[in-house]
């Protein structure tokens, strides 16, 4: 969800158990990056003492950046979802040119360190964007992840092989 008035106005009257702050753009048909912690630091400082006073967790959904956790961090969040997006895209490029799989190492280690870095910190981390059968393995072979975001790829996969065995499958591949 956003940081707009509106969407926390609603979340807070839903109380769900958790919210994730994703950046939004209007024009994106997803979300394409993390949010800048740094440069929304005071209202998501003011939005997150919101929704924690309501007994909600909040995650901020950000890059796998030390200066970012460490924003989130000092905001009040108590979890963060690092932005897995270049990693799926090195290894699945949305132009169709060919895997960069030096790419696709330099993400993952990337995520990683800031997987550590923010369980130093006493975070809890989660993982998602672009995640499917193919790309999912290896980061869920990273140990100390809460949780993964992956429900794009299951409800597309259920379509042919319904849900109950797409869950299964992903499961699978997450143990």
């Amino acid at each position: 969800m956003s940081l707009e008035d509106e969407i926390v106005s609603i979340a807070l009257e839903l109380a769900p158990d958790q919210v994730t702050i994703v950046p939004e753009n209007r024009r994106e048909v997803t979300t394409e990056g993390g949010l800048d912690c740094l440069k929304y630091s005071r209202r998501l400082r003011e939005v997150a003492g919101r929704f924690r006073s309501a007994g909600i967790t909040v995650s901020a959904f950000i890059d796998p950046d030390t200066a970012q956790i460490k924003a989130a961090a000092g905001a009040g969040c108590p979890a963060i979802e690092i932005h897995t997006g270049r990693y799926a895209n090195a290894l699945r490029p949305p132009d169709g040119s060919e895997p960069d799989t030096g790419a696709a190492d330099r993400e993952i280690k990337a995520i990683e360190e800031s997987r550590l870095f923010a369980q130093d910190l006493d975070l809890v981390v989660h993982a998602g964007h672009g995640l499917d059968y193919r790309n999912t393995a290896r980061l869920a072979a990273i140990k100390g992840f809460e949780e993964f975001n992956i429900g794009h790829s299951i409800i597309s996969r259920a379509v042919f092989v319904g849900l109950r065995q797409a869950v299964e499958e992903m499961n699978r591949l997450l143990q």
